[in-house]
């Protein structure tokens, strides 16, 4: 849902794209910031420290505009790669892993629900990634794609309402993989 805002948002993220692109670091570094941003939130969530809903939160919102930040980056040096596409993808899946075993750790959700986040949220990702693989496109396909899924963790859960958010998830998640479903299975050519 999200990614159908970039033609929108293009001149701006084109813009912070050439900003970041002026330090000149790569892509791929921008993308490994990102990771280590999602990590420490994580990690913070897992503590359940004092204010770990509100720290976690923030951080992980640093991570997500780190994540559009390699991308654009890529776009404007022209260093997009498949080397960085696949760094890029492992490092969301890595990264929402350790956002939902944090959260698991810290005791903010039951461990059944949190289960079901990660299952539904790895299986959005490979639903698109398995019809790639046939030429079925599904990039802003759902209404909860990955950038969905961790605003509405770290918005939420700043809140708060951390089993909310999680709740959330699974719903969108769910959704988000019938309609990739769907999509695909009609897009195949026999």
């Amino acid at each position: 849902m999200l990614n159908n805002l970039r033609d929108v948002l293009r001149p701006a993220l084109e813009k912070m794209g050439k900003g970041f692109a002026s330090t000149g670091l790569s892509p791929n570094f921008w993308t490994v910031v990102g990771l280590a941003f999602a990590l420490v939130s994580a990690l913070v969530y897992g503590l359940g420290i004092e204010y770990g809903l509100i720290i976690g939160g923030v951080l992980l919102l640093v991570s997500g505009f780190f994540d559009m930040v390699d991308g654009q980056v890529a776009r404007v040096t022209g260093k997009t790669s498949k080397k960085g596409e696949y760094l890029d993808s492992m490092f969301d899946k890595i990264s929402e892993t350790a956002i939902f075993l944090g959260i698991l750790i810290g005791g903010y959700v039951e461990p059944y629900l949190v289960l079901l986040a990660i299952t539904l949220s790895l299986l959005v990702s490979y639903a698109r990634a398995k019809s790639d693989l046939i030429n079925v496109k599904l990039q802003g396909v759902g209404i909860g794609e990955r950038a969905e899924r961790l605003l509405v963790i770290a918005i939420i859960g700043i809140a708060g309402f951390m089993g909310i958010a999680v709740l959330i998830v699974v719903i969108i998640a769910a959704i988000t993989l019938i309609q990739r479903m769907i999509v695909t299975s009609k897009n195949i050519k026999e």
